[in-house]
C-alpha cells in the first residue's frame, strides 16, 4: 500500500504525519527517543486491515515543529495537537494508540475528550491518572512527581526522568555520539539484553527485588553525577527488529532535531500533575487496552495501575502482557502487537 508523508496543520504548529490505508482513522503516537517510524511495521498491519493509519512525528520531533519554551510542552499542548489531528482528517473521533511516553498523550485525550475517542490502547505505559507516568507506590499520581522522584531514587541516586528534565548533563552525553547513545538505550531496555539477566538471577536462586529495589538498582536510576550510558549493554550485532538501517533512521532524526523539545515532555510532568488536578479521580470511558512486556520498565512500574485498571476504566477491555518483551514493544514484538490493535479496534466498529 502506498505510504503518503503530510504536514498538517495543527495547534498552532506543524504536525507531521505518515499515513496508510483507507477506512476508520487510527491515530499512533511514539514516545522517547522515536519517532513516527516506530510504528513502521503497525501502519502497514492496519492498513491492510482496513484502517486508515496515521503515525505522527509529535511536537519536538522529526520533521514536527520545534519550540524553545517549556510551556508548549505540557499536556494539554500534547493532547491538543491529537485533538488537531482527528480534525485535519475531517472525521469526528478516532482509535488512539500510544507507546512510552505516547501512551499518556493517548490516555489523556480520551480522559478528557471521551467523545472524540471511538477506543485507546496504552502500550508500555498504563493509565496513571493526573500521575501520567505511574511508579511504585504512585500509580494514580497521589505523590507529586519532583518530590516523590527524590524519594524513590534514595540517598546518593538520581531517578531518570528528573536528569532528563534538566537537560544539562543528558543532552551532552547524548550529544557526545547521538548513534552509540541511543544503540545503547535501546538495547539495554530490550527485552533480549534483560532476560538473560532475569534467568542468570533465577538460576543462581536471587529472590526477586521488589519494584522500588528494580527501579533504584536499575540503569534507569544513576548515582548523583554519573551519566546514564555508564550503565548502558550493547549488543554485539543489532537484533532482528531492530536492524543497523532502522537505528541509522533514528540517529538521522535526532541529529537534524536535536533533544531539547523531547526531553521537555519530562520537565513538564510535575506540571501535567498540577494542570490535571480538577480531572484527578474521573474514570477514562472509552473502551480501552492495555499492552506491556514481561521485562518492561514500564510495564513493572505502573504494575499497581495496571492491577487496578478497572477501577479507573469502567470500559476496559483487558491486559495483555508480551513473553520475554521488553520496552520497544511494538518493534520487538510487532505480529503480536499487530494482531492485539486488530482483534480490538475490530470488535468497536
Amino acid at each position: 500500500m502506498t505510504r503518503l508523508h503530510r504536514m498538517l496543520k495543527v495547534n498552532g504548529a506543524r504536525i507531521h504525519a505518515v499515513e496508510e490505508g483507507q477506512g476508520p482513522l487510527v491515530v499512533l503516537i511514539h514516545g522517547f527517543p522515536e519517532s513516527w517510524y516506530s510504528w513502521r511495521h503497525q501502519l502497514t498491519a492496519l492498513a491492510a486491515a482496513g484502517f486508515k493509519a496515521v503515525a505522527i512525528d509529535q511536537r519536538g520531533y522529526g520533521q514536527s515543529s520545534k519550540f524553545r519554551v517549556q510551556e508548549a510542552y505540557r499536556i494539554g499542548k500534547l493532547v491538543d495537537d491529537i485533538a488537531g489531528v482527528i480534525d485535519s482528517y475531517g472525521v469526528s473521533s478516532a482509535f488512539v494508540i500510544g507507546h512510552d511516553w505516547g501512551a499518556p498523550v493517548a490516555w489523556t485525550f480520551a480522559w478528557l475528550h471521551p467523545d472524540k475517542c471511538r477506543g485507546v490502547v496504552g502500550i508500555s505505559v498504563p493509565f496513571a491518572d493526573r500521575a501520567l507516568i505511574g511508579l511504585p507506590g504512585s500509580p494514580f499520581g497521589e505523590h507529586r512527581p519532583n518530590d516523590y522522584h527524590l524519594e524513590l531514587a534514595g540517598p546518593g541516586k538520581q531517578f531518570y526522568q528528573d536528569y532528563f528534565a534538566e537537560q544539562d548533563g543528558i543532552i551532552a552525553e547524548i550529544e557526545e555520539d547521538v548513534r552509540g547513545w541511543l544503540k545503547g538505550l535501546i538495547w539495554t531496555v530490550s527485552g533480549d539484553a534483560i532476560a538473560p539477566q532475569v534467568a542468570a538471577a533465577v538460576a543462581a536462586g536471587m529472590a526477586p527485588m521488589d519494584p522500588v529495589e528494580t527501579l533504584r538498582n536499575g540503569p534507569l536510576c544513576m548515582p548523583t553525577g554519573a551519566r546514564m550510558k555508564d550503565a548502558f549493554v550493547y549488543p554485539e550485532t543489532m537484533p532482528v527488529w531492530m536492524s543497523d538501517a532502522d537505528l541509522d533512521f533514528f540517529a538521522a532524526e535526532f541529529e537534524r532535531s536535536g533533544f531539547g523539545g523531547p526531553l521537555s515532555f519530562y520537565h513538564n510532568l510535575d506540571a501535567g500533575w498540577q494542570d490535571l488536578a480538577e480531572q484527578s479521580g474521573k474514570p477514562l470511558t472509552p473502551p480501552a487496552l492495555f499492552i506491556g512486556g514481561e521485562f518492561d520498565v514500564g510495564s513493572m512500574w505502573g504494575y499497581e495501575a495496571i492491577a487496578r485498571a478497572h477501577e479507573r476504566m469502567p470500559n476496559y477491555h483487558g491486559t495483555h502482557m508480551l513473553a520475554g518483551c521488553g520496552h520497544w514493544i511494538q518493534q520487538e514484538r510487532p505480529e503480536e502487537t499487530n494482531r492485539l490493535l486488530i482483534d480490538f479496534f475490530q470488535s468497536l466498529i
